[in-house]
């Protein structure tokens, strides 16, 4: 099978967490079709969140519609990375979560 049924995804769900750069991100949803375990979807930022972005990020989303991508199943990533390399603002990087001993 190929990378994008999550074969090489080497990872457990939950070792890492997708984040998104709201400055950078045009919700082209290249993620929301790339990820095999369905851990994005766009939507439309909130006009609360909107005051958070620079100049340049509320220009860019002015002329999107200020549409995004989320992590809406974040929990569900298993940091195969392929969101990494599909976004094409280079918006979206993988952060490794703090194990917790049990």
């Amino acid at each position: 099978m190929s990378r994008e049924d999550g074969t090489d995804c080497k990872h457990a769900a939950g070792e890492f967490t997708p984040v998104i750069d709201r400055n950078r991100c045009e919700g082209k949803e290249d993620c929301v079709r790339v990820c095999p375990f369905n851990v994005f979807a766009i939507d439309v930022l909130a006009t609360a969140a909107r005051g958070e972005l620079s100049l340049k990020g509320r220009v860019k989303g002015f002329f999107h519609g200020y549409k995004q991508a989320f992590a809406i199943n974040a929990a569900d990533c298993h940091g195969c990375g392929l969101c990494v390399e599909k976004c094409p603002e280079k918006a979206i990087r993988l952060q490794r979560n703090a194990i917790v001993p049990a």
